[in-house]
């Protein structure tokens, strides 16, 4: 296990990061701190940056290197963007760093930015094609990547500081005329990435004006789970959060669910870009990331000595192993419980008595390795744990809707709780409810089969050419458990069979 911080000194905010790293359960974020310093207010027009923003910049470093040696971090990144790379002067800044604070500032290219920004998006979801936006306080990223390769890269210098001091100076959030210029300089400056018009691909938000986006829709909309990352806005939910701001006072927009009062006079300008950029592209929908330039550049640097992290192709997969070994499932019980799911869903399928698409399959194998994970915290109320922190839980490379269906199957305990936990969303059809029933059933029951824990169960044979059907069971050792689980909870499988069921149990 290591721990490494970044200190991401960007034009609106300092941040520091510390993340934890282990093989078993991956890239953990365990602190979060930040200052809204606005650095890039600091800038004359010549692009010279003060002595009092050399100073807030100074201050911040001291008291965030500090807190990282708190922690016992093994190495400190401290990472510069735009309002350090447009500074006339930022070779004398960053050798006063060095000088006063001992940190050796890494100043990030507009390439680096994009890539590692785009590199964050490609190896914690599962999206194949997209564009990202990475809106900070003084530049703009944007980024096209096809099948997770990053085909284009562009970076502009202005971002939600700039265009307030632009377009607002002096004028409400609101103005209209303001935001007509606005909106037409963004058009005639996006325009010279022509590989983003009429892309037809998911527009994909980074950073924080896209996290409060995403977080004020969820409250207009009473959402029911948490978490931001993988959220996904149609283009009317994205106009409807737009209208919405421009349509609050300022002092409304202080009671605004969502909106952090760090960006109450730059999240209008964050949206207008986002509006504008889904209009170009006639995007297929806007989904935003939680995991940005700071995870990119951290998850980059890991691989280069842990070769075998991070791999795009795999993103669902690690998350979850990430989550089974977090909550202590136990590998080899857990391999066997999945090994009699497939085997007994293949039988019943090639019976007739289920039909099931490949992506469904997939959460149902998924969910008999992590079944009843929340035991963890208390044995006595196993589903209701499992459901709440699967539900709840970022998982990367899954949808909102394909984590809660996850959490259903999962935390499978009967139709009354299924019922209750899937009221809480209300994204799933009567069928789609009825799918999950059948699939849990079917993991409860087979995780009866291994009750104790001791794989002495190894293959399972359904036979329905007479009445009652037959269950034949071939085990080594002594199932005495697992006998009396599998007669309680052969009703599950009854369900789906329409009919009783016998219970064999032979000795191989």
């Amino acid at each position: 296990m290591e721990r490494n911080g970044l200190i991401d000194i960007g034009s609106n905010t300092i941040r520091l990061v510390i993340f934890e790293f282990d093989h078993d359960t991956g890239l953990n974020e365990i602190q979060n701190i930040k200052t809204p310093a606005r650095l890039s207010q600091y800038l004359d027009d010549a692009g010279h940056m003060n002595e009092d923003g050399i100073k807030v910049l100074m201050t911040a470093l001291q008291s965030f290197k500090k807190v990282a040696e708190a922690f016992h971090v093994k190495t400190l990144y401290p990472i510069a963007t735009a309002a350090i790379r447009q500074s006339t002067n930022r070779d004398e800044i960053l050798k006063s760093v060095k000088k006063e604070v001992g940190l050796e500032v890494i100043l990030i290219p507009e390439e680096d930015e994009a890539f590692y920004g785009s590199y964050a998006v490609t190896h914690t979801t599962d999206i194949q094609d997209g564009i990202t936006v990475d809106i900070g306080g003084g530049s703009t990223e944007l980024t096209y990547f096809k099948n997770k390769k990053i085909k284009e890269a562009i970076s502009f210098p202005f971002g939600v500081v700039t265009l307030t001091r632009m377009f607002f100076d002096g004028k409400p959030h609101n103005d209209k005329e303001a935001l007509k210029k606005m909106e037409k300089f963004l058009k005639k400056s996006f325009s010279k990435a022509d590989w983003i018009v009429d892309k037809h691909v998911k527009l994909i938000g980074i950073g924080g004006s896209a996290r409060n986006c995403a977080r004020i829709h969820q409250a207009l909309k009473h959402y029911p789970i948490a978490g931001v990352h993988g959220y996904t806005m149609a283009q009317d939910d994205l106009t409807k959060v737009y209208e919405t701001l421009k349509s609050y006072s300022r002092d409304e927009l202080i009671n605004l669910d969502g909106l952090s009062r760090d960006r109450m006079d730059i999240i209008v300008p964050a949206v207008g870009v986002f509006n504008v950029l889904f209009d170009m592209i006639h995007a297929e929908s806007f989904t935003f990331s939680r995991k940005g330039i700071r995870e990119g550049f951290i998850m980059h640097q890991i691989s280069k000595a842990h070769k075998a992290e991070f791999k795009s192709d795999n993103v669902q997969n690690d998350a979850l192993r990430h989550l089974a070994n977090e909550y202590k499932i136990e590998p080899t019980g857990a391999i066997q419980r999945q090994k009699l799911a497939e085997a007994l869903l293949k039988q019943l399928t090639a019976q007739g008595k289920l039909k099931v698409d490949e992506a469904v399959k997939q959460r149902f194998l998924q969910a008999a390795y992590l079944y009843y994970l929340g035991k963890f915290i208390d044995s006595d109320s196993s589903s209701q744990h499992t459901y709440y922190i699967i539900a709840n839980s970022s998982i990367n490379g899954l949808s909102h809707k394909e984590r809660v269906r996850l959490a259903l199957l999962t935390s499978f305990k009967n139709k009354s709780l299924l019922k209750l936990y899937s009221s809480e969303t209300n994204w799933f059809t009567e069928d789609e409810i009825n799918e999950i029933q059948a699939l849990g059933g079917i993991i409860k029951f087979v995780n009866a089969l291994n009750i104790s824990n001791t794989n002495t169960v190894n293959e399972v044979k359904l036979s329905t050419d007479s009445e009652p059907y037959q269950l034949d069971v071939y085990y080594q050792g002594k199932p005495i458990a697992e006998e009396y689980q599998s007669n309680r909870q052969k009703k599950h499988i009854e369900k789906v069979l329409k009919n009783k069921l016998n219970i064999q149990f032979i000795k191989k």
